[in-house]
């Protein structure tokens, strides 16, 4: 064989030989095992490579596809498992550098022509060599050769190539650059490493670190890039530069060039040859060339951001502070917007300016956070270069005000952070641009102004000069300016910030301010208002911000030094007299015209006057020594005036002027207004007479003129939305402002508005309520008050139902509404219908109380007119019901529907329950038009239904049923039901179709529950409920045995449903009932009757040819009801032994109950995924289980039942969830089956689980077999055994937690770890160890459980798969603490390695991470709890444990050093440790001072510094007052 094929060698090289035939040749050479040439790999290899060569250098001529197919021969040797075995066993293979300059030019090629030939080939190629070390030295080796294919790759990626190269592309680079970083570690010349970078990687990894973070390949498609690789990408681009461009090596460099220093004459020769670093750099970085004009701005600005931060990564220390600000300015220096002010150029687009302010922002901050800035050093030893730098940088950012984009404001924040003096020479352009003047309406960007404004108040209050502040503020204010077009000065953010402001301030500076304020106004807009819009409009905006620091200041009381309550009385009577009067004297229009400025100049009054009223009152009621110009709040005679009382000064007749005045148009100042009769009516309410007649009258007339004030508005619908500011109150705001304050003043109002009043405040309740699901705000929505979010709040708030006034004006509302809607869908005379239904006609719920009167005359026995009202509901539902409702109507009165499921239906009063029960079992029963779609009529149904169930669970139930049976309210809704539902169209296991069975049977259940309880005639109804169910139509279908096609499916499963609840509901009932009573036998008869019945339609349903219209899950609830109430039946009253009954009703059901038991039991595992019907199964399981009789003669059947759990258990198709959410279900009917069976079947699960057990079962990858056995022994452990079936488990104890240790380690070895196995092994070991306190005899057995503790990996977990697994180490931990404390004591070693691997995980979770997010946060939290909570359990083992806890210290200290931790976590972690400190002597507390090593010895001294002040003084102080 090697003589045929020895000719290879030379037919490769041959001319006469195609092309085609040498690459077959060449492919069978490297495939086959029977081709032996000398050093075959290496010949094909350089037959491939110098036919390339050949043809890349013009000596050899092939066509493309030979081309491309020489570079996949090669690809292909060099991915093959056959090259990477040789190269593991050592053989060498060499790599022609010629291969590598081919492979670097062709990717050049692609890069600047845009060629794709070939591209794929030749990158799997680079990325062969590069993925094997020992064929990557050939790139290693020549450095130059790794720079230029990593130059390449990057240019070639920022040509933003598509497609599938972009994911092998980035692969390549990402090798690349992992081998040049290892070049650049191992570099001894570090001008080589900054020449490689700067020349040849700076500008192309610049570019494609920006591409990167701007997720150019991130988008989902055909070359999506993984972000994984996208980020480790970056970073490794980020560890090139800070290696190149700024090493160690290179500080004095730096130094020399930015700090100018002078060297001696004995380096004059080497400082000819030094470079300048920075400049290189800056020069590459801002050349023009080497990217897209488009893209250059961006590229520039966002690697402007990164050199600085790299370079303070690498030089920043104590003693470089100047040199790190010195690179600050040249860096700035290379953005756009650094020379706006040299060059005048053309403004940059908003795109520009937000890149570039963003870096800006990154440059002050990293100067923040570092303490670059020292104001103190840089005046007195550099001569204020850096402050005069900011100036610079100030002056820029004032100029050029760029108030849309939030990073303006966070820019001019961080500068007043770091001076104020920097922005003091601009303060007043400062305010003008960035607050009263600007036009901010996003949302971030309201934010980064309003902690703009907060640091800018917060700095001056420090400094105490806010009255300087408010002084530009002024002038600001009052300079000549276009006021409309002026944004609310004191909107939501800014007035926040200011209030938070002034609350701190003391009493003295806010004086001072008021003060400065009342001369402004009194000086420069006061005598210039008449006329003049803007200055009607100045005056607006003072008044709001006098508003705003009166309202904020803080209050006089009897603690305020004498002085500065007299100055303030004096302020008070000021601003009363020379502001407040002047300006109301104004409101005197001449004319039916009303201008714009007295428009203003009345909202400016009215806001005044508001606030001084408010403020007067406040001092009067805090401070007994401030005298109010008002009068007393107590004590004075009332008369029936206006507001006279409350602003002395202002005749009546004038107060009915501005009323009229004010009335005309919606503002601020009609607002205004409602609030001064508000506090009049508190300041009346104050009094001692306030119950007086004339005093409740002028109650009254106050609360209607609030309320009537706005009425016209609020019957107007508006989506406005009101950000709480009275300065922002506007013709469109003031309706939601009007509804908020009477909503706000309720429990006010309430009691002294009359009956109109109530009604008309529930209707606009009711109107401005959102109807559907409300939409939930995203997190960028500003949380502004509209009329719905009001209306919504007062309707949820637990006041609402104590205003009983409006509650029932609410309600009477809501049923009106919904009424009207049914009385729309009338198809008869209106007159007829409320004959029919009068209850949708009565405007007072009282009426309908009069019925409960009207009908529960005759006693309960016999016939008695209480079934009028039903008899007439019947008929109506028997025969054509008067209303159908159609699919719009359906869609209104849900809406009303969901209103009334917030309302607390179960505590109405006996009236208004009646009524709604009426209403809504009218709404139930009504006709659905055609228009109406199935799933829309089934939610209206189940709503209605679910309503209901609310009522009947009321505590005024009782009153429905005094005019209506029970047996009637179950007829009519059947009957309804009945009819309605052949109209659905829907199939059987419709999810909808389920859930209204399962809601129709609740009710229906809960209705005859609620008969029982009630003791309320229990033959008759539950005589005519029988009745009626064997002579409804779908009983009678099923009994005549028509064809099932012709019948109604959907009713006869409402039938079954109706009779096994009537089942379920009287077989335990009778069970509990004592013999020989006559009502219980009359009863008896009809549960046999209804079983009798039941048995019939399920015998129907389990025909064969009733295909499709009986679900599994209805048929197995049903047989499952049906089988306990039999067993209810002849157990009753002691009757425990089944084959006693002689009736033959439980065998006439036998052969159902034997039928339904096979089918459960072949069809369990395919019902494992419905929960419902798994649950359903399983209870039938139970209760077939104990009925012996029905048990087969042949088979066992606890061993069916037990391998049909088993089946499910481990069918591999159920995931894992699946089984463990249906396990809490199986544990019922384990516990049954261990209880009954004997003492063999309990040996036959011990032999399944043992088998299961075995560890060969992870060597076969048999996963699902061990599941199931732990889960089986899970199952086992929670039955409550005892005698020999406790001894035959704990017997089998040994060989089962051998078997966990062993499937523990396998499963620990898998990567990944096995956690489908690991998790359950630690539950049942826990359970194990727990139920074993005293069965669990060797202590060797419970010793094992350390190495399974040991054995598990915690690191490298997903967060939530963490802390699953922490949980269940730490509740095994925990058992052996607390279940086995001898043997814990005998191997503390190993007890205190597995809590320090908890310790440790949780410092390692619980470190911050630099961009990570705090979401997984809680999770940690809670296992730092779990942490310290085991601290304190060791901590109470004081004498074991007093040995150890000087290391168990150390330990903590070692760790927590490598870390920086949460502070949550960290104080967790803390505290658990000073109770092991408690336990450390003072000689163990000198030893770790002693011991530890520097760093470390900090941190502990940190620590125990902390234990000192925090923990001991407190358990010391604790002590001093124990017994």
């Amino acid at each position: 064989m090697a003589a045929v094929y020895s000719g290879i060698s030379l037919k490769l090289k041959s001319k006469t030989t195609s092309w085609e035939d040498k690459l077959k040749l060449a492919h069978f050479a490297w495939i086959s095992h029977q081709c032996f040439l000398p050093n075959k790999e290496q010949v094909l290899l350089d037959w491939a490579r110098q036919s390339l060569v050949a043809f890349y250098k013009k000596k050899l001529e092939l066509k493309e596809d030979i081309v491309e197919r020489l570079w996949m021969y090669i690809d292909n040797i060099l991915h093959s498992r056959k090259l990477q075995n040789l190269l593991k066993n050592g053989k060498t293979i060499n790599l022609q550098i010629s291969l590598v300059k081919i492979i670097n030019e062709r990717i050049a090629e692609f890069s600047h022509s845009g060629s794709q030939r070939n591209i794929c080939a030749v990158l799997r190629c680079c990325q062969g060599i590069l993925s094997a070390p020992a064929l990557a030295v050939i790139y290693t080796a020549k450095q130059e050769l790794m720079v230029a294919l990593l130059s390449h790759l990057c240019w070639l990626a920022c040509r933003q190539p598509e497609g599938a190269v972009v994911a092998q592309l980035f692969e390549v680079i990402h090798l690349a650059l992992g081998h040049y970083l290892l070049i650049q570690q191992q570099q001894v010349n570090p001008r080589r490493a900054f020449g490689d970078v700067t020349a040849h990687l700076l500008q192309p990894g610049l570019v494609l670190r920006h591409l990167l973070s701007g997720g150019t390949w991130s988008q989902a498609g055909q070359g999506q890039l993984r972000q994984v690789l996208s980020r480790d990408i970056r970073n490794q681009i980020e560890a090139m530069l800070r290696r190149g461009v700024f090493q160690p090596e290179l500080l004095s460099s730096y130094k020399e060039e930015l700090l100018d220093q002078q060297q001696g004459d004995t380096k004059t020769g080497a400082m000819k040859n030094l470079l300048a670093p920075m400049d290189t750099v800056l020069t590459r970085l801002v050349d023009a060339g080497y990217c897209a004009t488009s893209l250059h701005t961006s590229v520039v600005a966002n690697s402007v951001a990164l050199l600085y931060k790299l370079f303070l990564d690498s030089y920043f220390g104590e003693g470089n502070q100047l040199l790190c600000f010195q690179v600050l300015p040249r860096l700035f220096g290379c953005l756009k917007i650094s020379h706006l002010q040299e060059e005048q150029r053309k403004a940059l687009s908003t795109s520009d300016w937000t890149t570039e302010l963003l870096v800006v922002e990154q440059l002050l901050n990293s100067v923040a956070n570092n303490n670059i800035y020292n104001i103190a050093a840089d005046r007195i030893r550099h001569e204020e270069v850096q402050f005069h730098f900011y100036r610079r940088v100030a002056e820029l950012l004032i100029n050029h005000a760029q108030a849309p984009i939030p990073a303006w404001f966070r820019c001019l924040k961080t500068l007043i952070s770091l001076n104020h003096l920097i922005l003091e020479p601009d303060l007043d352009d400062l305010l003008a641009s960035a607050w009263i003047d600007a036009e901010v309406t996003e949302f971030r960007t309201k934010k980064a102004q309003e902690a703009l404004i907060h640091t800018l108040f917060q700095t001056y209050a420090k400094l105490r000069q806010v009255p300087r502040l408010f002084e530009e503020v002024l002038g600001v204010i009052c300079r000549p300016a276009a006021e409309a077009l002026r944004q609310p000065m004191l909107a939501s953010g800014p007035s926040t910030v200011l209030c938070a402001c002034l609350l701190e301030l003391p009493l003295s500076q806010i004086l001072d301010t008021w003060s400065l304020v009342l001369e402004k106004f009194q000086s420069l807009v006061l005598p210039y208002l008449e006329s003049d819009a803007d200055m009607a409009l100045k005056s607006l905006s003072l008044s709001s911000l006098l508003h705003c620091i009166m309202f904020n200041m803080r209050s006089l009381d009897s603690s305020t030094p004498l002085p500065i309550i007299r100055r303030t009385q004096c302020m008070m009577e000021r601003m009363l007299r020379e502001l407040v009067q002047p300006l109301l004297a104004l409101l005197d229009p001449p004319g039916p015209e009303l201008e714009l400025w007295l428009q203003k100049v009345s909202d400016s009054a009215l806001l005044l006057a508001y606030t001084w009223a408010q403020v007067d009152a406040m001092f009067s009621l805090n401070c007994s020594q401030y005298h109010s110009m008002s009068g007393a709040l107590t004590g004075v005679p009332l008369e029936i005036s206006d507001l006279p009382s409350l602003l002395p000064g202002i005749e009546t007749q004038h107060w009915k002027k501005i009323e009229k005045f004010t009335a005309q148009f919606n503002s601020l100042g009609r607002y205004c207004l409602e609030q001064l009769y508000l506090q009049k009516m508190k300041r009346t309410l104050m009094q001692t007479s306030f119950r007086s007649e004339e005093a409740l009258r002028s109650l009254r007339c106050d609360a209607a003129f609030i309320i009537g004030s706005g009425r016209k508005n609020l019957n107007q619908r508006t989506t406005a939305s009101w950000d709480s500011q009275v300065g922002t109150v506007s013709g469109l705001t003031y309706p939601v402002a009007h509804w908020h304050l009477i909503v706000s003043n309720l429990t006010i109002l309430i009691s002294y508005l009359c009956p109109d009043d109530v009604r008309y405040l529930a209707s606009v309740l009711l109107r401005t309520l959102p109807m559907g699901r409300a939409q939930d705000g995203s997190i960028d929505e500003e949380p502004y008050i509209t009329l719905q979010k009001i209306s919504r709040a007062i309707l949820n708030s637990p006041l609402f139902p104590e205003m009983q006034s409006l509650h029932s004006a609410f309600l009477m509302c809501l049923a009106a509404r919904c009424s009207s809607i049914l009385c729309s869908g009338a198809q008869r005379d209106s007159g007829l219908v409320s004959q029919q239904l009068p209850w949708l006609f009565e405007k007072d719920h009282m009426v309908v109380a009069h019925w409960e009167n009207r009908f529960a005359k005759i006693g309960p026995e016999g016939i008695e007119p209480r079934g009028e009202i039903a008899q007439n509901l019947l008929s109506l539902v028997k025969s054509d019901f008067p209303i159908q409702l159609e699919g719009e109507q359906l869609e209104s009165i849900l809406g009303f529907l969901e209103v009334m499921s917030t309302l607390q239906l179960d505590s109405l009063l006996p009236p208004y329950h009646v009524h709604y029960f009426l209403l809504l079992l009218s709404m139930a029963v009504t006709k659905l038009g055609c228009s109406c779609s199935s799933s829309l009529a089934l939610k209206f149904l189940m709503t209605c239904y679910q309503l209901l169930g609310y009522l009947q669970r009321g505590k005024s139930v009782r009153s429905v049923f005094k005019i209506m049976y029970v047996s009637d309210i179950f007829e009519i809704v059947l009957t309804s039901l009945f009819r309605a539902s052949s109209r659905f169209p829907i199939e059987m296991d419709d999810p909808t179709w389920l859930e209204f069975l399962q809601v129709i049977g609740t009710f229906l259940e809960e209705l005859m529950q609620m008969l029982i309880q009630m003791k309320l005639s229990l033959v008759l109804n539950f005589r005519k409920i029988t009745t009626f169910l064997s002579s409804s139509k779908p009983h009678m279908e099923a009994a005549s045995g028509k064809q099932l096609e012709n019948q109604n499916p959907q009713g006869r499963q409402l039938l079954l449903v109706s009779l096994t609840r009537l089942c379920h509901v009287l077989g335990p009932f009778l069970k509990e009932q004592k013999l020989g009573q006559e009502a219980p036998a009359a009863l008896s008869k009809l549960l046999q009757q209804a079983m009798l019945q039941t048995g019939a339609v399920l015998q129907l349903c389990s025909v064969p040819g009733a295909q499709g219209w009986c679900l599994p899950l209805v048929l197995i609830s049903s047989v499952s009801m049906l089988l306990e109430a039999d067993l209810c039946l002849h157990c009753r009253g002691g009757e425990a032994n089944i084959s006693q009954v002689t009736d033959g009703t439980l065998l006439s059901h036998a052969a159902l109950y034997q039928g339904v038991y096979s089918q459960i039991l072949s069809e369990l595992p395919a019902l494992a995924g419905q929960d419902q019907s798994f649950r359903a199964a399983l209870q039938f399981l139970t209760l077939f289980f104990l009925a012996p009789e029905l048990h087969p003669k042949k088979d066992s059947v606890f061993t069916s039942m037990f391998h049909s759990v088993r089946r499910v258990l481990a069918d591999p198709d159920i995931p894992v969830q699946v089984t463990q959410d249906i396990e809490p279900h199986l544990g019922a009917l384990f516990t049954q089956m261990i209880e009954v069976g004997t003492i063999e079947d309990l040996r036959l699960v011990m032999q399944c689980v043992l088998q299961g057990l075995d560890v060969s079962n992870m060597w076969k990858a048999d996963v699902q077999a061990v599941v199931s056995a732990v889960t089986l022994l899970r199952l086992l452990l929670n039955c409550p055994l005892s005698g020999e079936k406790a001894s035959l488990l704990w017997r089998a104890c040994p060989q089962i937690v051998t078997a966990l240790t062993l499937l523990n380690r396998e499963a620990c070895q898998e990567q990944p770890v096995s956690l489908t196995v690991v998790e359950p092994v630690l539950d049942v070991l826990a359970a194990l160890l727990r139920q074993g306190e005293e069965a669990i005899s060797n202590p060797h057995h419970v010793s094992l459980a350390f190495s399974i503790l040991l054995t598990v990996p915690l690191d490298h977990l997903k967060p939530l798969e963490y802390g699953s697994v922490f949980l269940r180490l730490h509740n095994v931990l925990f058992s052996i603490l607390q279940c086995h404390p001898k043997v814990m004591l005998k191997a503390i070693p190993s007890f205190l390695n597995s809590f320090n691997r908890l310790v440790f995980s949780v410092m390692r979770e619980g470190r911050q991470k630099d961009k990570g997010s705090t979401d997984d946060l809680p999770m940690v939290l809670k296992c730092a709890r779990l942490v310290e909570r085991m601290y304190s359990h060791i901590a109470a083992q004081a004498e074991e444990f007093t040995v150890f806890s000087p290391f168990m210290v150390a330990q903590y200290v070692l760790e927590v050093q490598k870390v920086t931790l949460y502070p949550a976590v960290k104080s967790l972690l803390q505290e658990g440790v000073y109770l092991i400190l408690d336990l450390c002597t003072e000689p163990d507390i000198q030893f770790l001072r002693a011991s530890l090593q520097p760093g470390v010895r900090d941190i502990f001294k940190e620590l125990y510094n902390d234990y000192l002040k925090y923990h001991k003084a407190k358990h010391e102080g604790e002590k001093r007052y124990t017994a």
